[in-house]
């Protein structure tokens, strides 16, 4: 069985986000907003599966962010979710997105094992260090309040598993936050599995460029992601690795700008404040994914698509933006839509092949 082809191919990498929540990426009250049921799961990972996309990778929450619509409160467990993916496609990479600490990893390294043997390694994993506070109140367990305590047992709980994928026969484990006594993993993969991680503090930047194949980070002003991704891409080679630099957007593409323009703004006109409220107040007061400096200026944007890049306007203006995005040093960018399995076959059909025209697909 062939490596992952996220580790191998060139090309501009497009995946969706956030299929497995109610709602998706859109902090909506709009009834046709995306339904995160298994049946409109499947038949989107087997469309973008047919159409050659790269990857899928869920959110993983235990709870909502209230408001009239409990934004998020509906999410389909991802490692299930994952695997289930798997087993019904083909050539598509799909990740489970794991909270360290609330999966051991013991368990965690032999399920993305198990997962890799049923897609032929097409699996991935995107780690969470943690950030949401009411989220580990529901878990019962406390959020360290300092990145150094939530990275360094993150650190120790990924070179776990890395050891149980590459030692043979069993070891014991004497760590700061985990002991374990005679260890072994089989089976194990017969590659380690592509690593994402989303990161924005000093520490989680670390951890990325020491672990990550990955680093996820919102593009704001492209200007400045010029420089951010150059920065990022060095700091994982002052560690010897590759580490490339991936983002999200929101897509909202029609045949001409004014549709596009009014979509977006029936989008704007129907948003869940209440949740947009308890998502910003929580990304300032927990987490670093976001530079604090930004936040204030994207409130639109967390509304439409989470903080994601905003690709609207007809097919050729959507091209425009993937491709600035892939100029700015993008490896590339994942994509959400207020109603996934309704418009990505608009976007395979007018997006992808300009993509593939201009020579980034």
């Amino acid at each position: 069985m062939a490596q992952n082809t996220l580790l191998t191919h060139d090309k501009f990498l497009l995946g969706t986000f956030a299929t497995n929540c109610g709602g998706g990426m859109t902090v909506s009250t709009l009834p046709d907003r995306w339904q995160a049921t298994w049946e409109n799961n499947l038949k989107l990972g087997k469309l973008l599966d047919d159409a050659g996309m790269d990857f899928m990778l869920p959110i993983a929450r235990w709870i909502g962010y209230g408001g009239e619509t409990d934004f998020h409160g509906y999410v389909l467990e991802t490692v299930t979710w994952a695997t289930a993916l798997l087993a019904n496609t083909r050539n598509i990479s799909v990740f489970a997105t794991v909270h360290t600490v609330a999966n051991h990893p013991v368990v965690v390294a032999k399920q993305i094992a198990t997962m890799a043997q049923i897609s032929g390694n097409r699996v991935g994993l995107n780690i969470v260090a943690g950030w949401n506070k009411p989220e580990y109140d529901a878990l019962g367990v406390k959020l360290p309040d300092d990145h150094e305590t939530r990275y360094g047992y993150a650190q120790e709980w990924f070179d776990f598993i890395k050891k149980i994928w590459h030692h043979d026969g069993r070891f014991d484990w004497d760590g700061k936050y985990f002991q374990a006594k005679g260890v072994y993993g089989n089976p194990r993969p017969e590659f380690d599995p592509p690593i994402f991680n989303a990161a924005g503090s000093g520490q989680g930047r670390e951890f990325a460029s020491r672990n990550a194949n990955f680093l996820f980070t919102p593009a704001m002003e492209l200007e400045r992601s010029k420089k951010e991704v150059a920065e990022l891409k060095a700091q994982g080679d002052a560690q010897g690795r590759k580490v490339d630099v991936m983002t999200f957007s929101h897509v909202v593409c029609r045949p001409t700008e004014a549709e596009a323009k009014a979509e977006w703004e029936r989008i704007m006109g129907n948003i869940d404040n209440g949740a947009v409220d308890n998502l910003m107040n929580l990304q300032f007061a927990h987490a670093h994914s976001f530079p604090h400096e930004l936040l204030e200026q994207i409130r639109e944007r967390m509304a439409a698509g989470h903080g994601g890049f905003p690709l609207v306007g007809t097919p050729e203006q959507v091209a425009d933006g993937l491709c600035a995005l892939h100029a700015a040093g993008f490896r590339g960018t994942t994509l959400s839509f207020v109603d996934y399995v309704k418009e990505f076959p608009y976007f395979r059909d007018t997006v992808l092949p300009l993509l593939q025209q201009r020579g980034i697909r």
